[in-house]
């Protein structure tokens, strides 16, 4: 899987992780990094005689196929075989054999490629000079993850855990063998019936006896001498599995272990601390014997390695004479044999064929031609011969050597011959693991490199055609990617190479190549194409294939069009005067009025538009995309799908020079009709240029008068217009251009086509027409009159959409000087743009929806500047459609961002502007079911102190309340005055009758039904006191207890219906709350005015933008006539807390409204009083101790008894307070208890005054 590499030498080992890192020409590449170095021995005087790196899979479902961790296992010259982590921890030892281990080898599942196959189990077996111990796969993937598990809960708490299950494997004592180096675990396999046969006779002799069902037998292949190779066979169930006690690497001490890297973590303690109990080696089982059944006899040959191939059937063995001998170990016969590789090291490959491949094969009449059947395999063995330097791929079993390459004489050949432990025949569907078969280790460059071989060449020898096809293509396209700068030399080399192409397909396919190379020239491709069908024009007929032929013709008329096009467009022609503003203006067929506002429009739409064109090079379509984007069919050129940007470039090709009047038009027109285009591919290209090139053209006028031209020639080509059309129907090739025009946003390119359509539809209608009038009345004056057609009528209706859509977009674009305050980022988004086709789509209201998005971005009211608008669309933008529809707009916005309160104040502005009670009630009604409903009712309960989110912060909350209040207010007036008028008649205009799409929001607000006047009335009481209570940060009151059950149940339902609502007397307690609630508004109302009189420098108005004048005090007096709290009591609170205030002036306001104006008098004569007593008896100067004493003894008690705290502000000027007094004295009756009170301290005031 390349995460691991491990090296070893002696007692060391380094583990190498791969990591992206940059090198030193500034790449990423992937380099070996050191993640683990150190000693692995724990026995006196061992090393490390084999390693092994096992990927284990991931047991997650979401598994990609990259393993979860790689386990590393290494075995000593000791016997002991121990397991280690990544980053080099000790999971698990065993010593299974007290002989030292040779050779560790590893076998992962795979699917069975034929249902006849035996499914073999995974594995990792063991070799010894004597014996081959195999443990178990399932087992040892449970017991290696249970390790790990519990290392790292060791790790983690310091404690020992459950220990983990035990090892399932088997031992085998090798007999009659003299020396063993290398083996190979090919497996279970079960003998065919002949082969039982003859392996019982050849044991038994002539009368031995065979069981019915041949048995499973684990196959071994050992190489060394006497014999060569020795073939050994275990009868399953012959010997029980035995089970180890794991030795498992965790103790107590592993934290300090793992950290103390000094000690080289030999074991849990050094050497010399290790207890004798521990150096007490583990009981070794003993082996069951096995005896050679057969081998390879051969006295002076030593064998080296084996190696296994990865379909468990062939294998390779390398000996000291220097030969590869290819065994078959089914059958146990050398199949071949290589001579002249000593020292060789050997790999597999194994290929899969790739379907996809095979379809293409058809010329190739084998049997295995179907594209349906399952993909073959193909083995190759890879041969590295160090003492030559060379690497080899030879094909299996007879197959040629079909690559070689030379690597270096220091290299190493790496086959694992496994992939990843853990999977089964379940986990494993659907999994891709990503590993790599075999690698090839250079040292001198410090790279590993992996060797791909393609499935072909598994099909043939050297001979084969197809082969050699195929290595022509590749030399072909190296060639095309060489850095030769001669195009002569790749011409001649290129036909050189085509020509030798055999099979058809990979000529096309070579062809392809080299039409798609953007490096060779025109010149040369055409040569080469030419060549190539030339050459098979000389061959026999029924030789040839008729597709290849095709596609050389038909690229061949591509290439000679490219050409004569990109010479039309290099040839200077004469430019013609450009045309004056009479002539376009007659070309156009417009009066010379009509003409200069069209002028202005376009003027005006060029100042505020800024509209960035598709930006193309013109003329640099290069050859390759030229023939990318044409093909041909019967003879016609069609434009394959594209995206919008390619069809410019084409069009651009063609058409940009003709339209700038440096090209013949007439000249370009005929070579592309001649070369097979049909009049409407050239048109659609046309317009799809002139709509995207906006800004261009209106920068060069004399384009309109090409595009006549060029238009004029197209419409008399053959198939344009039908020969069947008359006036009196639409022509299908004026419709396209019509719907052009409708889709395109560049409004003014597309009113300019209109125009250019609409004056050469009339000529050629003029000419139809002046044809058939001349046969009918010869001489006759007819120049006078106009010749109508159903075609003009459409061109003139679409002349009027246009014209409207360019106003609408030049306003929608006009930059309006844009307010220094605080913009939203909402208002920022840009606006989209217009075409006639999205304005037909919107609805009826589509027109004054587009305005009012672009009120909002604008931030203030704008109305003035739609004046020009206003004229184009008098029915769309009449100012209660405008006003609705901007008020819809901002609350949209204010939703998507509630703490935007200044949106939802505009949308009730632009609600109150609206005329007709009727949109408005609609409207509002719309507005407080959509928006505010909702999130008033959270407000509702969050002020309660139940949890419920809002979304706002304390000023948005407090204008949000506001505002709910102003909108029920404008929906309770707007029901009243509904009776007074008729619902409006909503128009459109005439150039969009046509309009389709949503219903637009004024015909939805007169759907409305009617609201239920009291219900909405008492929502408005609600949402008044909530106000209030944010407005003036009212502590502790607790809204809904103000009101009864009925009236609790009734809030925010809806206001079209008719609910329960308190009538009646209402209970004491609630009445008591309410004029408790109203008293404390008033107050905090006169103070929030005395504080923003101090501080003159904020105006109340710039504190609380959404106030808008509001009086508050006579908001109370209304509030306390709905909830049945006596006005009077609320009056007098305010003149009693305005004096308190010493804000006398507004106090004698004030006091004229109160109808008992005895009991206020009584309340104002404490207030003068309390006034008083901080004058003299707080105010210390001698002048006050004198007059006390002057003073009556009742009004001195009095006096001393008044709180002058209770006042808010006591330092009054004497004066103001003697007016006071007056004022108390005018109202009070002479009989009135306490008039001789007010008596005395008129006199006490004069007293002080003088």
């Amino acid at each position: 899987t390349n995460d691991l590499m491990v090296i070893a030498n002696e007692q060391k080992a380094v583990f190498l992780v791969p990591k992206w890192k940059h090198s030193d020409k500034g790449k990423e590449e992937m380099q070996y990094a050191v993640g683990w170095s150190g000693s692995l021995n724990v026995e006196e005087g061992e090393c490390v005689s084999s390693v092994l790196c096992i990927p284990l899979a991931s047991q997650k479902r979401s598994s990609t196929g990259r393993p979860d961790w790689t386990c590393i296992v290494v075995g000593f010259t000791s016997g002991y075989v121990r397991f280690y982590t990544e980053s080099g921890v000790l999971l698990l030892a065993q010593l299974l054999n007290e002989d030292p281990v040779l050779q560790l080898k590893c076998r992962t599942y795979e699917i069975p490629r034929h249902p006849g196959v035996t499914e073999q189990n995974e594995e990792l077996s063991i070799l010894y000079p004597a014996a081959i111990v195999t443990i178990d796969g399932f087992s040892l993937f449970q017991s290696l993850r249970a390790c790990r598990n519990q290392v790292a809960r060791a790790a983690a708490s310091g404690n020992e855990n459950v220990q983990p299950p035990p090892l399932a494997y088997k031992k085998w004592g090798l007999q009659d063998v003299d020396i063993i180096v290398d083996h190979a675990s090919i497996g279970i396999m079960t003998l065919s019936p002949f082969d039982q046969m003859k392996t019982a006779s050849n044991i038994g002799g002539y009368y031995a006896a065979i069981k019915n069902s041949p048995p499973a037998m684990s196959q071994y292949v050992t190489v060394g001498s006497n014999p060569f190779t020795g073939f050994f066979f275990a009868l399953e169930g012959s010997s029980q599995p035995l089970l180890s006690h794991v030795a498992l690497a965790v103790a107590s001490k592993l934290t300090s272990a793992l950290f103390n890297a000094a000690s080289g973590w030999l074991g849990w303690k050094s050497k010399h601390e290790e207890e004798p109990a521990q150096k007490q080696k583990p009981k070794v089982e003993p082996a069951t014997p096995l005896a050679v059944r057969f081998g390879l006899p051969d006295s002076r040959r030593h064998g080296e390695r084996i190696c296994l191939s990865p379909c468990n059937t062939l294998a390779a063995v390398t000996d000291g004479f220097g030969r590869v001998i290819l065994l078959d170990v089914t059958r146990g016969l050398a199949v071949r044999m290589w001579k002249g590789y000593r020292d060789a090291e050997v790999g597999w490959i194994q290929t899969v064929e790739d379907l996809h491949e095979r379809e293409t094969e058809k010329m190739d009449f084998s049997p295995f031609g179907n594209a349906q059947g399952p993909s073959r395999v193909a083995q190759f063995l890879v041969i590295y011969a160090a003492r030559r330097g060379i690497l080899e791929v030879w094909s299996t079993q007879q197959g040629p050597r079909v690559g070689a390459f030379n690597v270096g004489k220091c290299c190493r050949l790496l086959y694992p011959g496994y992939k990843i432990m853990g999977l089964n025949n379940v986990t494993s569907q659907g999994w891709q693991p990503q590993t790599y078969q075999i690698c090839l280790v250079d040292p001198v460059s410090g790279s590993v490199k992996t060797i791909h071989v393609p499935f072909h060449l598994a099909l043939s020898d050297k001979k084969s055609e197809r082969a050699k096809d195929m290595h022509l293509v590749k030399k072909l396209n190296a060639l095309l990617k060489a850095k030769t700068s001669d195009p002569d030399l790749i011409e001649a080399e290129a036909k050189e190479l085509i020509l030798d192409i055999k099979y058809p397909a990979t000529k096309k396919q070579a062809l392809e190549s080299i039409l798609t190379s953007e490096r060779v020239p025109l010149s040369s491709l055409t040569n080469i194409t030419q060549t190539l069908m030339d050459n098979l024009n000389k061959q026999e007929l029924e030789c040839v294939d008729e597709g290849l032929l095709q596609f050389c013709a038909n690229k061949l008329k591509l290439l000679h069009l490219y050409e004569l096009v990109s010479k039309l467009n290099s040839q200077s022609i004469q430019k013609d005067t450009p045309p004056s503003d009479n002539d376009l203006a007659k070309l156009l067929r417009l009066e010379e009025r009509d003409f200069r506002r069209l002028e202005t429009l376009l003027e005006n739409y060029k100042k505020e538009n800024t509209q960035s064109t598709v930006d193309e090079k013109d003329d640099s379509l290069s050859v390759k995309m030229f023939l990318e984007y044409l093909e041909y069919e019967k003879d016609m050129i069609n434009v394959k799908n594209m995206e919008d940007g390619e069809y410019v470039a084409l069009g651009s090709f063609f058409f940009w020079k003709c339209l700038c009047g440096e090209s013949s038009i007439e000249e370009m027109c005929r070579a592309l009709e001649s070369a097979g285009f049909s009049p409407q591919i050239l048109l659609s290209l046309l317009l799809n240029l002139w709509l995207s090139k906006e800004k261009d053209i209106l920068d060069k006028p004399d384009s309109v008068s090409c595009l006549h031209t060029m238009l004029s020639l197209l419409s008399k080509m053959k198939v344009a217009i039908d020969e069947s059309w008359d006036t009196q129907s639409i022509s299908p090739w004026w419709q396209q251009m019509r719907t052009a025009c409708v889709q395109s946003e560049n409004n003014a390119a597309a009113l300019l086509s209109a125009h250019v359509g609409h004056s050469v539809t009339a000529q050629i209608v003029d000419s139809v027409t002046e044809k058939k009038f001349s046969q009918i009345i010869v001489g006759s004056d007819t120049e006078s009159w106009e010749a109508l057609s159903l075609d003009t009528e459409y061109w003139k209706l679409l002349l009027k959409q246009l014209e409207d859509c360019l106003i609408l977009q030049t306003l929608l674009h006009s930059k309006v000087s844009r307010r220094t305050k605080r913009v939203s980022s909402l208002q920022t988004e840009p606006l989209g743009r217009l075409s006639v086709k999205k304005l037909l789509e919107a609805g009826k209201g589509g027109i004054a929806d587009t305005v009012a998005k672009w009120v909002f971005k604008q931030g203030f009211n704008v109305l003035v500047l739609l004046q020009l608008a206003y004229q184009q669309f008098p029915c769309s933008l009449e100012v209660d459609v405008l006003h609705a529809h901007c008020c819809w707009e901002y609350v949209v916005q204010w939703n998507k961002d509630p703490e935007e309160a200044c949106f939802l104040i505009r949308s009730i502005d632009h609600l109150r502007c609206i005329v007709n009670a009727h949109v408005q009630h609609g409207i509002a009604l719309m507005m407080w079911n959509t928006f505010i409903v909702k999130r008033l009712s959270s407000a509702t309960y969050l002020m309660e102190k139940v949890s419920a989110d809002v979304g706002m912060g304390d000023t948005a909350m407090t204008a949000f309340l506001g505002c709910c209040s102003d909108l029920l207010q404008t929906l309770l007036e707007a029901d009243v005055s509904s009776d007074e008028m008729q619902a409006p008649v909503l128009d459109t205009e005439d150039a969009w009758v046509s309009v389709e799409g949503p219903v637009s929001i004024v015909e939805l607000a007169l759907e409305q039904k009617r609201i239920h006047y009291p219900l909405a009335e008492h929502q408005f009481v609600l949402c008044t006191i909530l106000y209030a209570i944010m407005r003036f940060s009212l502590k502790s009151v607790k809204p809904l207890s103000l009101f009864d059950s009925k009236g609790k149940n009734a809030f925010f339902k809806d206001l079209t219906s008719i609910q329960l609502l308190p009538s009646g007397d209402m209970d004491p307690n609630v009445l008591s709350l309410r004029q408790h609630f109203l008293v404390k508004v008033v107050s905090a109302v006169v103070q929030t005015l005395c504080s923003s009189q101090k501080a003159k420098e904020v105006s109340e108005e710039e504190l609380f933008p959404f106030e808008k004048g509001k009086n508050w005090p006579t908001l109370a007096v209304d509030l306390a006539q709905y909830l049945q709290v006596s006005e009077d009591v609320v009056k007098r609170h305010y003149v009693c807390e305005l004096y308190s205030y010493g804000m006398d002036h507004l106090g004698e306001e004030a006091y004229l409204q109160v109808a008992d104006k005895e009991v206020l008098a009584s309340q104002l004569l404490i207030l003068a009083g309390q006034r008083l007593a901080f004058a003299l008896l707080h105010v210390q100067t001698k002048d006050g101790t004198e007059l006390l004493a002057r003073l009556p003894p009742t009004l001195c008690t009095w006096l001393k008894a008044m709180n002058h705290r209770e006042l808010q502000n006591a330092e009054v000027p004497i004066a103001v307070t003697a007016k006071l007094i007056s004022k108390v004295m005018e109202h009070l009756p002479e009989n009135h208890g306490q008039y001789n009170l007010a008596l005395n301290l008129t006199e006490a005031v004069e007293a002080i005054s003088q």
